[in-house]
């Protein structure tokens, strides 16, 4: 590649910036300031031209609610890019709106961007191929259970073992890692996202009412939980009948939300399990002693750590915040380049 001053020079004064391009939400970690950017991964574009008209939280806001001309996409699915140019254009404004109070005008960072583990070469090359068209200079891919085990405080570099489970909005990483390296991982696409469509169509079938993606989140977010909770909640929720066809709301409860859910949770506890059992015995000792850490947005539904400790007969606990942690390692690579190295996606480090 020709050496380019200008791009050089500009790089000189752009913030290095690690990000957790999620399913549900983006986050941007800068170095030296941390998480400066936590918005809905959503994109309202004008149908016709494909032109964004708004993105993230304001974006948020349209679903369900766009004229005929608007329509709210997430160019994300299951972890990966499903529509590149409209993820070009939301890395693009996340990574101008992360150097707002910098004085470049046209920023060029240095980037280190979450990939699901179980992510093709095709699906890390257009993640790799949309942060370099939104304006990065350099891209480090690593993949999320490794960013979350970082973000998480775990011993990533020991010797000994350590676990974990990152469930996002569109899949499930789980990863046994030690001396930096995955020894068992499995990638799951059932994960928040799952969870919102058995409430859906829960709600559908019982009592004949179609409820939209947030009011569904919501629900989970309020009284959805995965364990017995020491008192049952109640919610009102508000959909359309689909029999008479006209707005309707009803009261359900966190032990039916519970029943919705079992089935995909039953498939994430399978998953953990099946990970489990091709762990050495050495570090299956370790998780006896280090137990297994739970990060991304949908590891807080209530009870799930309680119900995985009883299921898996290993203590289970959900990391500090642990909707940041993809971000918070991917900003602590930038730290260290040279240490985390061995942690990068191949893609990356072939020279892509």
């Amino acid at each position: 590649m020709p050496f380019k001053p200008l791009n050089w020079l500009m790089g000189l004064f752009s913030l290095d910036i690690g990000i957790d391009l999620g399913t549900a939400n983006t986050l941007v970690n800068v170095k030296g300031k941390g998480i400066v950017i936590n918005e809905p991964s959503v994109v309202a574009i004008e149908k016709r031209s494909r032109k964004p008209i708004a993105i993230g939280a304001t974006a948020k806001e349209m679903v369900g609610r766009t004229p005929m001309n608007v329509q709210a996409v997430r160019p994300l699915r299951d972890g990966v890019i499903s529509e590149f140019e409209i993820t070009q254009a939301m890395l693009q404004y996340f990574i101008y709106k992360a150097h707002q109070q910098s004085i470049v005008p046209f920023p060029s960072p240095r980037v280190v961007v979450g990939i699901p583990s179980g992510a093709t070469e095709v699906e890390k090359r257009a993640v790799y191929d949309a942060a370099m068209s939104a304006g990065a200079r350099e891209i480090y891919l690593i993949e999320e259970p490794r960013a979350a085990a970082l973000g998480a405080g775990l011993p990533v570099t020991d010797v000994r073992g350590t676990m974990v489970v990152d469930i996002g909005g569109g899949t499930t990483e789980v990863a046994v890692i030690s001396m930096g390296g995955v020894v068992v991982s499995r990638s799951l696409r059932v994960a928040g996202d799952e969870l919102d469509d058995d409430i859906i169509q829960y709600v559908r079938n019982k009592y004949n009412l179609y409820i939209g993606e947030r009011m569904a989140e919501q629900i989970k977010q309020t009284i959805g939980s995965a364990y017995p909770l020491p008192s049952e909640k109640t919610m009102d929720i508000r959909g359309r009948n689909l029999v008479t066809g006209l707005p309707e709301s009803i009261e359900v409860s966190s032990v039916e939300i519970r029943d919705a859910l079992s089935s995909s949770i039953k498939v994430i506890i399978d998953t953990i399990k099946d990970a489990l059992d091709e762990v050495p015995p050495e570090i299956g000792a370790d998780l006896i002693e280090t137990g297994i850490c739970l990060a991304g947005g949908t590891s807080q539904i209530q009870g799930l750590a309680e119900r995985l400790t009883d299921e898996l007969h290993l203590r289970v606990w959900v990391a500090e915040d642990p909707m940041t942690c993809v971000a918070r390692g991917a900003g602590m690579v930038l730290e260290n380049l040279a240490q985390y190295a061995m942690m990068l996606s191949s893609v990356e480090r072939s020279g892509a």
